[in-house]
């Protein structure tokens, strides 16, 4: 049963996950607080980074400090959509009838870890599809809910390094955040040597558990939103396309597609959770604004002449925040 949580609560909890899980992750505070974000908006994650750079870790020390359970599947090129779901395996019961049981696949869990979600082909990879959007698996006629909280936290490679296939936007758009992943300075390099080649390794310790992250949850959706700032965040979205009047120049020059209302949705929930960190029980612009690069950037679908040009979304959701009129 959920357990009811005040503002305050929420933020001295989320607070405590934060510091817990820098125990082991060193530096990288945006991603972690980022990370943290998506995962009490209740939506799925996407982290993109070079190989070594603690995605992983990241996500295996989130499930260990909320006490979740955790399953990572890493992708490759062979990977079948059955490796996924699970699939339906044909018995016989001991008055020697024949029938199928379905035998559950990794996806039954709290946080499923993708690892490296883009080496695996499109097909594997559209077998989330149903799971991410419906929090559902259907299989042989018969659907398998699953058990909340459900996320889907997924690692990806830069699209240039080989072996590698791009997302379908389709799935793209069913990620809340992207969140880009960068390498840690000398000093961070530093003390994760330190850390990581010594006698001992940090550890964490659990600080929650599954109800209390769906009260923390809970709480989120019940953050009121002012029309204006709902407006502002509306502006911000439809201005993501390049037919919009209120489009900047950039982005009608280098956007093919735009945020769908996934995005603006994205932009609410998301700034709820930051207005809670922040203390307020209330979404403010700033809230909004701050979130906007991690909930829009994988949805922009640029040009072949913007990519060739070294445009990225990042630039474009910048022009953006600049040029949208607040309330």
């Amino acid at each position: 049963m959920n357990t009811e949580l005040s503002p305050s609560q929420f933020r001295d909890l989320a607070a405590t996950i934060e510091a817990e899980v820098a125990r082991v992750i060193v530096g990288q505070r945006e991603v972690v607080r980022h990370t943290l974000i998506a995962l009490l908006a209740n939506g799925h994650l996407l982290l993109e980074g070079l190989p070594g750079l603690g995605k992983t870790m990241l996500v295996r020390t989130l499930a260990s400090t909320l006490r979740l359970d955790f399953t990572r599947v890493q992708f490759t090129p062979d990977l079948m959509p059955a490796d996924i779901i699970g699939t339906d395996i044909l018995e016989v019961t001991d008055t020697g009838e024949r029938r199928f049981r379905f035998h559950r696949g990794p996806i039954f869990t709290n946080l499923l870890l993708a690892d490296e979600i883009n080496r695996t082909t499109p097909k594997t990879q559209s077998a989330l599809l149903e799971a991410m959007q419906e929090r559902q698996v259907s299989m042989g006629g018969a659907t398998y809910t699953l058990a909340p909280p459900f996320l889907v936290l997924a690692t990806q490679n830069p699209i240039e390094l080989e072996g590698t296939y791009p997302l379908p936007e389709a799935q793209l758009d069913r990620f809340l955040f992207k969140i880009n992943v960068g390498y840690p300075s000398a000093n961070e390099l530093v003390e994760i040597m330190a850390r990581t080649t010594g006698a001992e390794t940090p550890d964490t310790h659990p600080v929650t558990d599954g109800d209390t992250v769906l009260a923390m949850q809970a709480l989120v959706r019940g953050v009121p939103v002012a029309t204006p700032v709902s407006e502002y965040a509306a502006r911000l979205t439809v201005a993501t396309h390049p037919d919009n009047p209120g489009a900047p120049e950039i982005a009608r020059r280098a956007v093919r597609y735009g945020a769908s209302p996934r995005g603006a949705q994205a932009l609410i929930l998301a700034a709820k959770v930051a207005a809670l960190l922040a203390g307020r029980y209330n979404v403010a612009l700033e809230d909004v604004r701050a979130v906007a690069p991690a909930a829009l950037r994988h949805r922009l679908i640029l040009t072949y002449e913007a990519e060739a040009e070294g445009i990225t979304a990042d630039a474009i959701i910048t022009a953006l925040l600049e040029t949208t009129p607040e309330p």
